[in-house]
């Protein structure tokens, strides 16, 4: 298929992420303070869409807080300057399987499993304008985790998100993903065009090999909105190999914790030196509101939530 750069590339800033990386960088935020101050840092950077997680403060850990997510949607909106802001909606489906022997002994403390009401309790309350929809399930990295999302429990979470007012950003970590995507616009869960974004590398989904990259940009329907990333040092390469194949880019501190080698990075100098990057190549950066008109967006105003 022949390369036709995308000039008009926006960036999103994937803030903090749900990973096990709180002890493993002092940058990654922890608070929604924290969290929100990054993402205010990023959008100073040049990123037009910021993807935030919340964690405890205390620990690090992932969780579910709709407190914390209030406060940190608040603090965003509350910001000098614009953003759009885009939630997860991954929670609440972790499933972590007993040893090969006894696999229905279920590990509780690392196994997260919510109805798809409870999942999209803060999407509901925050309104944000794009929440993420991983559109499969996947054994994520060794060991006995699954990253459980059944076609049911997507078509449920799905139309939750059309009736909000929601866009999903669809999370695709491999072709199948895509397939179900569309056939989830097809019986009209999803509205059409949708958004995508191409999740490459993370074990055991699709590798991030170009030839598999390609064949996930070709498995992405026509009119769609797509972006890519990959993880750690392969993460700058695909800023340019997304921009190169007519998508756009996500960097940011859930994908990769360092600038260089040996060198910790914060989400504001990720967004720098992508953005750095895509301008060398002749791209010119789209702005907030160019995203919102793009994908058809309503800013919401903050409601004097954080302290």
């Amino acid at each position: 298929m022949p390369l036709r750069m995308n000039r008009r590339p926006f960036i999103t800033a994937a803030i903090t992420g749900a990973g096990a990386t709180q002890d493993k960088s002092r940058l990654v935020p922890r608070s929604p303070k924290e969290i929100a101050g990054a993402a205010i840092d990023a959008a100073k950077a040049g990123a037009a869409i910021v993807h935030c997680h919340v964690r405890d403060p205390e620990t690090g850990a992932p969780c579910r807080d709709l407190a914390l997510y209030r406060e940190l949607t608040d603090r965003v909106r509350s910001a000098d300057v614009d953003v759009v802001l885009n939630l997860t909606a991954g929670i609440g489906g972790d499933l972590t399987f007993g040893a090969p022997e006894t696999p229905m002994q279920l590990d509780a403390p690392n196994t997260d499993m919510a109805g798809a009401t409870e999942r999209m309790a803060h999407v509901r309350a925050c309104l944000p304008e794009i929440c993420t929809l991983d559109c499969g399930s996947m054994n994520f990295g060794d060991g006995d985790y699954v990253m459980t999302n059944t076609t049911n429990m997507l078509r449920a979470m799905g139309r939750m998100m059309t009736d909000l007012g929601v866009k999903p950003e669809i999370e695709a970590f491999d072709t199948g993903h895509l397939w179900f995507a569309s056939q989830l616009v097809k019986d009209g869960v999803l509205d059409d065009p949708a958004l995508v974004q191409l999740c490459m590398g993370i074990p055991w989904g699709a590798p991030n090999d170009l030839h598999t990259f390609m064949a996930m940009v070709a498995n992405v329907p026509a009119g769609w909105t797509w972006s890519a990333f990959s993880l750690g040092r392969d993460q700058m390469p695909y800023v340019a190999a997304a921009a190169m194949a007519g998508g756009n880019v996500r960097v940011g501190l859930e994908d990769n914790l360092y600038l260089e080698k040996g060198v910790l990075a914060t989400n504001a100098q990720l967004v720098e030196k992508a953005a750095s990057l895509l301008e060398n190549m002749g791209a010119s950066l789209m702005g907030p509101q160019e995203v919102r008109d793009l994908l058809g967006l309503t800013k919401r105003a903050p409601e004097g939530l954080a302290a």
